[in-house]
């Protein structure tokens, strides 16, 4: 596995090795004891997916709050999505500051999002899968969001949102100014 982190701290690219013949290929898409030989330190409990018919259908800025935080460990096994994470921990030097990365199938790649952190994506192309695993179980009275348009993060998405896909709580989730997150740095 190649981990490179990507700017925050906790936030990292994934790149699993991939085995290929004439059959296809063979691949190891997570490793618990190479993660931890990185100084990643993760239980996940939950694995997600998610399936979006069109391109440009916007999820986020989605966590959850203590005790139920989770870290997400996240994969595209179809199409492709920029995927946003944002610092969001009270007193962090970055907080506020967020990395964005293109997530997938052709690239075989992966992106590691820690606790104390939102996250959102918006998928590139049609029929769009994307699978997930979580450190907690979900919790809808721990879950938050952030609009995507938020002042504060001001995120680049790489395309116009003006046409996107939101589903009505993202689009009337409450500004990051007007919420606590529960995350201290």
């Amino acid at each position: 596995m190649d981990i490179r982190p990507l700017g925050l701290d906790g936030v990292y690219e994934i790149r699993p090795k991939r085995h290929g013949d004439d059959r296809g290929f063979f691949s190891e898409v997570y490793n618990q004891g190479a993660l931890a030989d990185a100084g990643i330190d993760l239980e996940f409990v939950q694995d997600n997916q998610s399936y979006s018919a069109p391109a440009k259908v916007l999820r986020g800025m989605h966590y959850q709050t203590p005790p139920m935080a989770q870290a997400k460990l996240l994969r595209v096994v179809r199409g492709a999505i920029i995927d946003v994470v944002a610092d969001i921990r009270e007193g962090s030097p970055t907080f506020g500051k967020w990395v964005s990365l293109e997530v997938s199938a052709d690239q075989w790649n992966q992106i590691l999002v820690p606790v104390g952190f939102a996250h959102g994506f918006m998928t590139l192309t049609t029929d769009c899968e994307v699978i997930y695993k979580v450190s907690a179980p979900y919790s809808p009275e721990h879950e938050r969001s952030i609009r995507f348009d938020d002042p504060t993060l001001n995120i680049d998405w790489g395309a116009s949102t003006h046409d996107a896909t939101l589903s009505g709580k993202d689009k009337i989730a409450p500004f990051l100014a007007d919420q606590k997150t529960g995350f201290v740095y």
